[in-house]
């Protein structure tokens, strides 16, 4: 039966009200979570894209500074000569970063950290910042420097097949490489002429990199892996070192200005005049480096190098536990004779320069470095201890500097040879060979050479490889690269190439 009693009716329309009113707060409440979530969607993604573009501009001011160094080696003050170095290095400088219309974005600051003494290894972290979001970049900026070969020359190279070479090497003309290599071999050219005395091939024209293929032992000519001989490759320049000579210089005196390098001021512990103003091969100075990172410096009167090492030096003592510059860099305007003081090496950082740039004291020659005895670091492979040794002119092995001998270190003879002393200077005679497998020459660094390299002759003449007539030298070698060197070079010591990022990384900590 039809229930139509009206007061039924009304209580039925009412009861709707409250379900109307809970699914409207439903579809409120739905509505307000999806606009929530649309604006949470939209504030992260304009929260990622502006922590991207923090990541992108801390990129930037790592990008800046490698542009900085390259107009500005020394600079790690982005121009702020009074900028102090902090926990953090020096710093913070902080740049704007613009868009492509000119707008201001964020900006990104900059703290620059030196690592050793006169390395050209920097640390540069970089921390980008937009509305308040930072991310932070820590980069190892370096360019490699002379010291990148372990061997490098502007002549022509021959490793003969008793001649090991373990790094890098590289010639501006050609290299003949008949003894084991570990490293690149590289050559300016395409081919070029052998030289007359560098053995079976001399006078031919071979490829820019070749060994003789009569050699079987203790490598295969003909066999060997020549994936990493390189040829043509960039050349080096060795004419850019006169004004590298010259900032060494300055560095070692403080002075600044055009006549700067031809300023004779008196001794420091960074820089040794002239003995004279007229040039002497057989005068200038001794420095023997002595385990606790301290120098002592002797002047020397003579050199008759017929004698022992004992008796071949005549010397006169100016000091000793002199100490390594700040800077790490000793400037003598004349020849230096060079040894180490113990056999327990040298303890520290040093690059040693021979050069007489200045007008009044040049004579008619060139500054040498000459190897009185072992020259050896307290710490051969951690990286730690470096000696650099730059001449004017040539490097030497003096007769008298025995056997075995060893050394370590990155050398450049700027204009002259790296070579042992093949004929006496006291009588112009044919001077000592070491022939025996005990008197072996160690070098541990980098060799670069303006003119002829070699630390051992032998007399084509002679029939007998056993005899030390037949040679003058060392048979018997080793040259094995310091990897160290590579972007941690002696303090200061001259570049070949630009900077660039060795390595990079986001980090969380931040100045």
């Amino acid at each position: 039966m039809l229930n139509t009693d009206p007061s039924m009716i009304r209580d039925q329309r009412g009861s709707m009200i409250p379900l109307l009113i809970v699914f409207i707060v439903v579809i409120g409440i739905i509505s307000v979570s999806v606009g929530g979530a649309i604006v949470a969607t939209f504030t992260s993604v304009k929260t990622s894209e502006q922590s991207a573009l923090a990541l992108n501009i801390a990129e930037a001011g790592v990008n800046y500074y490698v542009w900085h160094l390259n107009h500005d080696g020394s600079d790690l003050k982005d121009g702020n000569p009074s900028a102090i170095l902090g926990p953090d290095g020096y710093g913070p400088f902080v740049h704007d970063y613009r868009d492509m219309t000119g707008k201001v974005v964020g900006k990104y600051t900059l703290y620059i950290k030196p690592t050793l003494v006169g390395s050209s290894v920097v640390v540069v972290r970089s921390i980008g910042e937009v509305d308040g979001i930072r991310r932070s970049v820590d980069a190892r900026l370096g360019a490699m420097s002379y010291a990148a070969y372990a061997v490098a020359g502007n002549q022509a190279l021959w490793f003969g097949d008793n001649e090991t070479a373990n790094g890098p090497v590289h010639s501006n003309v050609g290299v003949k490489m008949d003894g084991p290599s570990t490293g690149t071999v590289s050559s300016a050219n395409t081919s070029y002429r052998v030289p007359s005395n560098h053995g079976n091939g001399r006078n031919t024209i071979q490829p820019g990199v070749w060994c003789d293929p009569t050699v079987t032992s203790p490598v295969n000519c003909n066999t060997r892996n020549k994936s990493n001989w390189l040829y043509p490759a960039a050349k080096l320049d060795f004419v850019r070192l006169s004004s590298d000579m010259c900032d060494l210089k300055k560095l070692a005196t403080s002075l600044s200005g055009p006549s700067a390098c031809d300023a004779l001021p008196s001794r420091t512990e960074s820089y040794v005049p002239p003995v004279s103003t007229n040039y002497n091969r057989n005068t200038g100075y001794l420095i023997e480096l002595n385990s606790n990172g301290t120098y002592r410096l002797s002047r020397v009167t003579n050199e008759r190098d017929k004698r022992p090492a004992a008796q071949a030096l005549t010397t006169v003592l100016i000091a000793n536990n002199i100490p390594i510059p700040a800077n790490g860099v000793i400037f003598v305007e004349d020849n230096v004779w060079l040894r180490r003081s113990s056999n327990a090496g040298f303890d520290g950082r040093v690059t040693i320069v021979a050069a007489r740039l200045s007008g009044s004291a040049t004579g008619n020659s060139d500054a040498n470095i000459v190897f009185a005895g072992s020259v050896t670091y307290a710490d051969q492979y951690n990286g730690d201890d470096a000696i650099g040794g730059i001449a004017e002119g040539s490097v030497e092995i003096a007769p008298y500097a025995g056997v075995p001998l060893e050394i370590h270190g990155a050398y450049i003879a700027k204009s002259g040879d790296f070579v042992y002393r093949q004929r006496s200077r006291e009588d112009n005679t044919y001077t000592k060979g070491w022939v025996n497998g005990v008197e072996k020459f160690r070098f541990f660094g980098s060799v670069s050479v303006y003119g002829m390299w070699t630390w051992s002759y032998f007399g084509y003449s002679c029939s007998n490889e056993n005899s030390p007539h037949c040679w003058q030298g060392y048979r018997w070698t080793e040259t094995a690269y310091d990897e160290n060197l590579r972007y941690n070079p002696p303090p200061s010591f001259p570049l070949t190439d630009t900077f660039e990022v060795l390595a990079w990384r986001e980090v969380l900590v931040r100045p």
